[in-house]
């Protein structure tokens, strides 16, 4: 399987996807205003905890038993066959549950009923199948069809505040709808296999053990929505949320490497035979991968004033703020993935994995609850920082001695140095400049443009044998082209 192909694909994806998402954000914004974002945004994120629930850690678990035995087809169906029947147990009962939470609530009950289309998804969820057997184009071809028609509905059918019902639907059924399209090619790459309980509950104990990661990944993640939205106002949650979904757009785009190369490195421990080659690949991840997170954190520290008010209005320039405090969590959480997704999930070390989100879990949650009441989203922001180094520094120490830390961290600060010479470009500018979409795009321009003539001159320098690969492959094409 070609892994620059996917690899393509995977990009390509995390591109598009902003993209589309930037077009709907200020649309949105001043249609419903930040406190229709916060109810949205609250009514999501207590549904998206019994989804949590419904998967059971079967996003990592599903993606790497698919890729450990992808050279079996039998073995594959058996092993898909038995953790579907559990899965479908486990998320028809999550949303028996959820429906009697909706029963009770007093508040914005319309809205929770609406998430139960959401919640009613996870059931025919299987991305994690195609991630497993590195399909990568079918679940990206997917995706961008359903978000253009999700945008156009979007357009046409929400008006104003009181359309707010509208939007909770169609994205609720964009969801369900990307769900159940997966389910029509899975008959070419799978068959169901009749399995008794002995070999379905023999997936339940790991899959616990990866799910009490992703629980405590939720409530730093999360739970500060839930939290915000409970114990502050919802505006408050309103301009957190526009903050945090810019930071979630820019790390897809660093995260679509590990979704690449977690069934890659999985299928490679499980051989035991190419351990270089996975150390090797560990290390090109982390050049490139921590080249454009420093990048986008020092971007949007720069631009995050500008950009508040131009793309989503004047009521949200409080959202500005809060983009340079998560801007700060991007290079932990990249790093941090690195080693999750390229070390520790493949080798099994799941016990690092746990203890280091479990912590940033605590953390998150006590300064949360502290913090929050008397500074709301701002203390949302110091929550979720404190515990992304937490996760980040726990999963560095524990693997230490395994892979190259120190070296990784050596690699990092050149592109240090790139991004604080891009930030003092792009400040400068920022206060020349008008406040105006056109200036806007300048600034970004000229700030992508100084930081990639450094970081290519640096790869020449250094004769970086992937980037070189790369311009190599490059000139052949365009020498082709011109034939």
């Amino acid at each position: 399987m070609n892994i620059k192909k996917n690899i393509i694909y995977q990009m390509t994806y995390r591109i598009i996807m902003p993209l589309l998402s930037f077009i709907l954000s200020p649309y949105i914004a001043r249609v419903v205003g930040a406190e229709g974002i916060g109810i949205y945004s609250y009514s999501y994120n207590i549904a998206y905890f019994f989804v949590l629930f419904s998967m059971l850690g079967l996003d990592i678990y599903g993606c790497r038993l698919m890729a450990q035995h992808r050279d079996d087809p039998e073995k594959i169906s058996e092993n898909f066959s038995s953790v579907m029947i559990l899965h479908i147990l486990n998320s028809l009962l999550c949303l028996v549950i959820y429906l009697g939470y909706v029963f009770f609530l007093n508040s914005n009950k319309i809205y929770a009923a609406i998430q139960g289309i959401y919640v009613l998804s996870a059931v025919f969820n299987i991305s994690w199948f195609y991630f497993g057997i590195e399909k990568f184009k079918i679940t990206v071809t997917r995706d961008i069809i359903i978000k253009i028609l999700l945008l156009i509905c979007i357009f046409a059918f929400v008006k104003d505040y009181a359309d707010l019902w509208i939007y909770c639907i169609i994205m609720a059924v964009s969801n369900l709808l990307s769900q159940l399209v997966l389910w029509l090619p899975l008959h070419k790459y799978v068959h169901f296999v009749l399995q008794n309980w002995k070999d379905v509950k023999k997936h339940i104990i790991p899959l616990v053990k990866l799910f009490l990661p992703m629980i405590a990944v939720s409530i730093y993640r999360q739970v500060d929505k839930v939290m915000l939205g409970t114990i502050s106002a919802k505006t408050e949650l309103g301009y957190y949320e526009n903050a945090d979904k810019v930071i979630s757009i820019s790390f897809s785009l660093i995260s679509g490497y590990g979704v690449v190369m977690l069934p890659r490195i999985s299928y490679l421990f499980s051989k035991g035979e190419d351990k270089m080659k996975a150390n090797y690949y560990m290390r090109i991840s982390m050049r490139y991968v921590m080249c454009l997170a420093i990048a986008i954190f020092f971007g949007i520290a720069a631009i995050s004033e500008r950009f508040s008010v131009v793309f989503w209005g004047e009521e949200f320039r409080k959202s500005g703020t809060l983009m340079i405090g998560l801007a700060v969590t991007i290079p932990f959480l990249a790093f941090a993935d690195i080693i999750r997704t390229q070390f520790l999930i493949p080798a099994g070390k799941d016990y690092i994995f746990i203890i280091s989100v479990i912590s940033g879990g605590i953390v998150n949650f006590i300064i949360n609850a502290i913090l929050i009441p008397l500074y709301g989203a701002i203390g949302a922001v110091i929550g979720t920082i404190a515990a992304e180094v937490t996760v980040c520094l726990i999963q560095s120490i524990g693997s230490r001695n395994d892979i190259e830390i120190v070296l990784f961290l050596k690699n990092c600060v050149p592109f240090c140095a790139f991004g604080m010479a891009m930030f003092g470009v792009e400040y400068m500018i920022n206060r020349i400049l008008s406040l105006a979409p056109v200036m806007l795009a300048v600034q970004i321009g000229v700030g992508i443009v100084v930081y990639s003539l450094l970081c290519i001159i640096y790869f020449l320098w250094i004769k970086d044998d992937y980037f070189l690969g790369y311009m190599k492959q490059f000139k052949i094409y365009i020498s082709k082209h011109r034939l």
